[in-house]
């Protein structure tokens, strides 16, 4: 089966073309700055790849290249759309509606709507992504895999906040969590390189990149998570605060004259590495100039690390111990100075790198010492593959 997996940004547009089967990807590529000017569509994998200047005024229009670009050319992938057997769309909010992935129909792009409000961005480009291919592909089967539904797990005790419980009988504010679906793929991942069944592991898995969560994995079952009611709370990020004092934002409107919007659009798009360093966003940028000296780039670059090995200190709590600690995504696959500064000091608890291991680059590995007690994992994510694969399960049952 030939499963097209959406990810649909504001501005973007990213896929894949992949046969389930053969764990084959066909083709891949992204629409970027999709409705401003400069837009440009990357297609092709590896060496094929090829950039077109091309204007896309939304993601209909990004949606009719993506399948030009699958079926004619150089390039191409198919003969034909019809080779595409289904479509599946990564959306970030499914809300307490969905603890799984779900063929899309009416009610699901309803629902899908619905939860915007909590994350404005992700959800409402998932939608133009969905609408884009019932228009270009009508009648072939979608299925929505949710970042949220992995976390449906997680016990009250982790997953309310502690305000008045009318707020959550009357707007459902509680923890929903994020990157839910690379989190399942890398704790799997993790399960068959070490051998062991899922079941019998305790692990924490850490997404790190320019948006960063952490998650607590007792024996299968998502237990806690560091992102909250919107992808917002918890670590560190590239642009985004994390946790921080609540009291902050009402001190920021009063101080500062900002509506609560535009404190929303400092929290999310102004702070983290960004509002540190005054730099950049880029970890890599940040890692250049701090290592030249530059003061503020330095303390961002420490704030990081410390907010990850703080949240990594209260899972192990959490779990009561861990088999096994899982890195992925940008940082965490290819950054092993930050590595190193995370699990720096964390001997005395049994986590401990091999400085030769961790510099290695590569696919699976481990990068913890032989006398480590906690295994240190770096398992590069596979969102897509995750998608493709659910896609593939719900159809096929639908026959």
């Amino acid at each position: 089966m030939n499963v097209l997996v959406i990810n649909a940004g504001s501005s973007s547009l990213k896929y894949q073309l992949i046969n389930v089967e053969k764990h084959d990807v066909l083709a891949k590529g992204i629409c970027e700055r999709v409705g401003t000017a400069g837009a440009f569509h990357k297609h092709g994998i590896d060496d094929n790849e090829v950039v077109i200047d091309a204007e896309m005024a939304d993601h209909n229009q990004a949606m009719a290249l993506v399948l030009e670009s699958l079926t004619s050319g150089p390039t191409k992938a198919i003969d034909s759309l019809e080779e595409i057997d289904a479509i599946g769309h990564r959306v970030v909010q499914g809300g307490s509606y969905f603890d799984k992935s779900v063929l899309i129909d009416e009610d699901v792009i309803q629902k899908i709507d619905e939860l915007a409000e909590l994350a404005p961005l992700h959800n409402k480009a998932a939608l133009m992504g969905i609408h884009a291919c019932q228009q270009h592909m009508p009648g072939k089967p979608m299925v929505a895999v949710f970042d949220t539904s992995f976390f449906q797990t997680l016990p009250p005790k982790a997953y309310m906040y502690p305000i008045p419980y009318e707020m959550y009988e009357k707007h459902a504010i509680r923890k929903y969590g994020a990157h839910g679906t690379s989190h399942r793929y890398i704790s799997q991942r993790a399960a068959a390189f070490l051998d062991e069944p899922l079941e019998d592991l305790k692990l924490i898995t850490c997404h790190l990149g320019n948006g960063c969560s952490i998650s607590a994995i007792d024996h299968g079952v998502a237990v806690d998570t560091s992102m909250g009611l919107t992808p917002l709370d918890g670590l560190m990020m590239g642009t985004r605060c994390g946790s921080i004092d609540p009291a902050i934002v009402t001190y920021l409107i009063d101080h500062e004259n900002l509506t609560a919007q535009e404190v929303n659009d400092l929290m999310n798009k102004k702070s983290g590495l960004l509002g540190i360093s005054g730099l950049s966003n880029d970890l890599r940028t940040i890692r250049t100039a701090s290592e030249e000296g530059h003061e503020r780039a330095q303390l961002a670059y420490e704030m990081y690390s410390n907010s990850v090995k703080k949240f990594i200190g209260s899972y192990i709590a959490v779990l009561g111990g861990v088999d096994a600690i899982v890195l992925t995504a940008g940082v965490g696959e290819n950054c092993e100075k930050m590595r190193r500064m995370i699990f720096s000091g964390l001997n005395s608890i049994g986590i401990e790198l091999d400085p030769e291991k961790n510099k290695e680059r590569g696919y699976e590995r481990e990068i913890s010492s032989d006398d480590s007690r906690v295994r240190v994992i770096v398992i590069p994510t596979n969102e897509e593959y995750m998608i493709a694969r659910d896609t593939y399960r719900i159809v096929e049952q639908l026959g």
